[in-house]
């Protein structure tokens, strides 16, 4: 006769069946918490990582009995890097509360309100800025220390490496407090972190998947020279400790931050009333794109420092702020087919078609694999479904793979054997190098690439020389290389489908202007491996006429500064190639500028640092600053306190706002042209 089943019984398997999800998800968790603040390579997306989270405080809520002190609900999560000194901190260093939709923002308003014994609470919202945790210790003003959040008590010293980022100050302002530890968010700007993989991509350095991530691995960098060549920023957010100071609201300290020098967020609001934030929190989400950096929420904070002495904290998170975050910006889809892309120095890149997606409001259909090591890593395979994300104008890319939904008729994804546009040899250079390359001298893919550079509006600017027209020049092969642009003729154009007398004529005019754009900007658009802009222009600067260039050796090259050996070695043997003499020769013939003279003559910008943001309507930004530098001024790429004026064209990005914070001059086109005379 079966055993007839008991309330008592039945209970008992349930509380067992919790026990062991408990257990569960507390190790997946830990395992999560090792990749992401240990290895700096997560393998899921923020919002999966919550929901474990929030499932395990679910779980531990019905069953208090079940928590343990290591549990991840009882600590801040994460583990100090061993590659670095550990630094206890005065103060913990406590993560916040979340919440996800508006009644549980309204649940944690109540408790305050309740905690204030129903008077009043006046609040501050600001950006929940997407980077790394950092704190930094100020003694007479002075930068003593800098050290990562760790697990919360203990962090990592990275004190050699936050002294240049300049966004920190090594000196207060100012009638600073004896002793002032600050904290607050590493991270690098969407635009600027565009910008580095772009630039470490054409050279062959290290590229990053999102910018939370260049920004945690650029501070754990062992030489602090690497960690000054990244863009990172820094923003104020809060304080750990103040001796020779008071503040009685939040908001007061953050005036007294600016005061000392320190970058405080500009979207920062101060609120009366529970409504006033919630809207703002509502305006954060809606311009969450348009912001300087990358935010995930918005973080509410009681003003009043005296009533959060009384609000006082749990032993993980503070009950007087919370996390408002956004909906993330992700979605699920699946890997359609793998392209391998190549580009104009050979490099090949894997690229994933996927079943077309809606996310961060825009149709996505391909999605960036980086790299063979970069699909490596991820474990990703053709037919997989993967979580994406994009933020902004961030080129779309994968989170993760999700493993369980695999069939087994997936496929590896591996480097080809042969280009797929040629059917030339690809090899991997030297070992450790990431990339593929196509080693093809005459491969079409890499000739079309490199002369749609060479016409770019950083390199030589010849409007209407974009991808589709230099696709038909290489196909009809009207081109072998840079200097034939300088050859083709109207009857040549007109040959072309895509071409008539007023287009024709406009190409070629175009093409006759960028003759005299100088050596610089040859330079760069020759595409000559590891050369950027700046590289460019110091070589131009040094040596003045290619014919020096050409014949400088090793040494001389190696000598130069901002020139290291590998990229002298690399001009050194560009131009020793018979393809590069030849091509030298159409350009001469062509008269083509070959020279860069230093500026003669008066000198109005002198010392002078402008920053360009928006479409200008009289003249290209690289035409605009290039003048700026033929009058003795510096063209800057970022605002800082450095700056002397911001000029702004038609749609200006945040760098107009970056501006206003810092007090720098605005000025428009009209007034710039002005102003240059």
């Amino acid at each position: 006769m079966a055993a007839k089943r008991t309330p008592v019984g039945r209970a008992a398997r349930g509380g067992a069946e919790r026990a062991r999800r408990i257990e569960s998800l507390r190790e997946r968790i830990r395992h999560h918490d090792y990749r992401y603040y240990v290895l700096s390579r997560p393998e899921v997306s923020d919002a999966e990582y919550d929901r474990l989270l929030r499932e395990l405080q679910s779980l531990e809520a019905q069953a208090p009995n079940l928590i343990t002190p290591d549990s991840p609900t009882q600590r801040v999560g994460g583990m100090a890097e061993s590659a670095f000194q550990p630094v206890r901190h005065a103060v913990p260093m406590r993560s916040l509360d979340n919440a996800f939709n508006a009644d549980e923002l309204a649940a944690w308003h109540e408790r305050v309100v309740k905690g204030a014994g129903g008077a009043p609470v006046s609040l501050t919202v600001e950006p929940k800025v997407d980077g790394v945790s950092l704190a930094l210790t100020y003694d007479k003003g002075y930068l003593a220390r800098a050290a990562t959040r760790g697990d919360g008590t203990t962090g990592e010293d990275v004190t050699a490496n936050a002294r240049t980022i300049r966004a920190i100050p090594l000196r207060l302002q100012g009638a600073s407090p004896r002793r002032l530890e600050v904290r607050g968010e590493v991270y690098m700007a969407p635009e600027d972190f565009n910008r580095y993989n772009e630039r470490a991509s054409r050279e062959d350095g290290e590229t990053f998947v999102n910018p939370r991530n260049a920004a945690a691995g650029s501070l754990r960098q062992k030489d602090p020279q690497v960690t000054a060549a990244r863009p990172l920023r820094f923003l104020t957010h809060s304080y750990g400790a103040v001796q020779g100071a008071s503040f009685s609201t939040h908001w007061d300290f953050l005036q007294g931050c600016k005061r000392y020098g320190l970058p405080v967020a500009g979207e920062i609001s101060r609120c009366a009333t529970f409504d006033e934030a919630r809207r703002q929190c509502d305006q954060l989400e809606q311009r969450r794109n348009r912001l300087p950096y990358e935010s995930d929420g918005a973080v509410i904070k009681v003003d009043d420092l005296a009533l959060r002495e009384r609000l006082g904290t749990t032993m993980r998170s503070p009950r007087w702020a919370i996390a408002y975050k956004f909906p993330p910006q992700q979605a699920t889809t699946q890997v359609e087919e793998v392209l391998h892309s190549v580009g104009r120095t050979g490099t090949i890149t894997p690229v994933a078609k996927v079943t077309p997606i809606f996310c961060g409001g825009v149709t996505i259909s391909n999605v960036t694999l980086h790299n063979y090591d970069e699909v490596e890593r991820l474990g990703i395979r053709q037919g997989d479904r993967i979580v994406i994300q994009r933020a902004g104008d961030v080129i779309p890319q994968v989170v993760s793979v999700i493993e369980s939904r695999r069939t087994g008729k997936e496929r590896p994804i591996k480097p080809p054997a042969e280009c797929p546009e040629c059917g030339g040899s690809v090899v991997r250079e030297k070992e450790g190098d990431v990339a593929y390359r196509c080693i093809n001298p005459a491969c079409p893919a890499q000739l079309a690439r490199a002369v749609e550079h060479f016409g770019s509006r950083l390199a030589m600017d010849i409007e209407g020389l974009g991808e589709v027209v230099v696709e038909e020049l290489v196909t009809r092969r009207l081109i072998h290389d840079a200097g034939d642009v300088y050859r083709l003729s109207k009857k040549d154009l007109l040959a072309v489908p895509l071409f008539k007398d007023k287009k024709a004529q406009k190409l070629l005019d175009a093409i006759q202007a960028s003759k005299s754009r100088g050596l610089a900007r040859l330079l760069y658009g020759l595409g000559i491996r590891h050369v950027g802009e700046k590289a460019a222009r110091d070589l131009a600067e040094a040596f003045e006429s290619m014919d020096a260039l050409m014949a400088a050796g090793r040494e001389q090259l190696d000598g130069l500064a901002g020139i290291g050996p590998v990229l002298a070695e690399t001009v050194f043997e560009y131009m020793r190639q018979p393809q590069t003499r030849a091509l030298v020769q159409k350009l001469k013939k062509a008269k083509v500028a070959l020279t860069e003279g230093h500026p003669h003559g008066p000198r109005p910008l002198a010392d002078q640092t402008f920053v360009f943001t928006g479409e200008l309507s009289s003249m290209s930004r690289a035409n605009a600053e290039a003048l700026v530098r033929r009058l003795g001024g510096r063209a800057s790429s970022s605002v800082s306190r450095e700056t002397s004026y911001v000029i702004a064209g038609s749609a200006p990005g945040s760098k107009v706002e970056r501006a206003k914070q810092l007090g720098v001059t605005i000025l428009d086109e009209a007034h710039f042209k002005k102003l240059v005379g």
